[in-house]
C-alpha cells in the first residue's frame, strides 16, 4: 500500500513541475521569444496594420515554442501513461500536426496577411500554446478504459 502510495505522489509530483514548466514558458513568453504579434493581438488590431516582422527569427522562434511545448507535453503523457507506444505516436502526431501548423502560418501570413487576421490568430494559438495536451490526454484516457 505505501509502494502505491508513493508511486502516486511521484507522479503528482512530476506531473505538476512539468505542467509549472509549462506555465513559466507562457510568463516569460515575452522575454524568451521572439513574437511581435503578442502585443498585437493584445490591442485592438482589427484596424491596425501588422507589424514590422523578421519572418525567419519567427519562424525560429514559433518552432521552438512549439518544440519546448511538445518535449513537455511528451513527458506529460509518459508519466501520466507509463506508456511508450502512446508517447511514440504522440511524438509522430506532434511532429505531423507542427509541420501543418507551421507551413499553414507562414502561407496565411505571406501570401493573405491582412485579410485573413484572425486565421493568423489562431493558427498561431495553436502553435504557441500546449492545446494538444489537452487533446491528448482524455483520448488515450479513453483509449486505455476501453482496452481493459
Amino acid at each position: 500500500m505505501l509502494q502505491v502510495l508513493l508511486k502516486n505522489k511521484q507522479k503528482l509530483f512530476w506531473s505538476l513541475f512539468l505542467l509549472l514548466l509549462l506555465v513559466l514558458i507562457r510568463v516569460f513568453e515575452d522575454t524568451l521569444f521572439y513574437d511581435p504579434f503578442l502585443n498585437y493581438f493584445k490591442s485592438e488590431y482589427s484596424h491596425l496594420p501588422f507589424p514590422e516582422i523578421n519572418i525567419f527569427k519567427l519562424f525560429f522562434s514559433l518552432g521552438m515554442r512549439f518544440y519546448l511545448n511538445s518535449v513537455i507535453s511528451l513527458f506529460l503523457l509518459y508519466v501520466i501513461f507509463k506508456d511508450t507506444k502512446i508517447v511514440k505516436f504522440s511524438i509522430l502526431l506532434y511532429m505531423i500536426l507542427g509541420s501543418v501548423l507551421m507551413i499553414s502560418f507562414i502561407f496565411v501570413l505571406t501570401f493573405f496577411g491582412e485579410e485573413n487576421k484572425m486565421t493568423l490568430f489562431y493558427i498561431r494559438r495553436f502553435i504557441i500554446q500546449p492545446i494538444f495536451i489537452l487533446l491528448f490526454i482524455p483520448a488515450f484516457y479513453y483509449q486505455k478504459q476501453t482496452k481493459k
